[in-house]
């Protein structure tokens, strides 16, 4: 299994409402960079990843699991944009922020503290279990 982190802007998609949509999950859709595209079609059924609300609250408030490979983006006609589907799977019992991760030296080298512009970034499994600690939760329990 692999682990990502997706961003979105809870003003335009908020944790809430990709909970809201169930089993069915949400087309991630509108990424229109390379590398982002790129990480999802790296993507397969079951990997994790954290919902992080960017520009408000600036945190990761919940774990999505893909549900659905890259395919066609619905929102465009031009064949180069693709997205995953994701679910929401748990919320974080409590919220990490941006400021959290960056003043914790084991995320130092985190994509989110580095590639902070990218919407979709891999998470590797040690940052995984570090944010999941400073959440309150055990990875064994996700």
């Amino acid at each position: 299994m692999q682990y990502w982190l997706f961003k979105s802007e809870p003003n335009k998609w908020s944790w809430d409402q990709q909970k809201a949509k169930g089993e069915e999950g949400e087309e991630w859709d509108g990424v229109r960079n390379y590398q982002a595209r790129n990480f999802m079609r790296d993507m397969k059924i079951g990997d994790r990843g954290f919902f992080y609300h960017s520009n408000i609250g600036k945190e990761v408030v919940g774990i999505v699991e893909v549900c659905a490979l890259a395919h066609p983006d619905s929102t465009t006609d031009d064949p180069r944009w693709e997205c995953v589907d994701i679910k929401a799977v748990k919320d974080l019992p409590q919220t990490v922020t941006l400021a959290q991760v960056k003043a914790e030296e084991r995320l130092s080298d985190m994509a989110l503290v580095t590639s902070m512009r990218l919407s979709v970034q891999p998470v590797k499994p040690e940052e995984w279990a570090v944010v999941l600690e400073m959440a309150g939760m055990d990875p064994s329990e996700v």
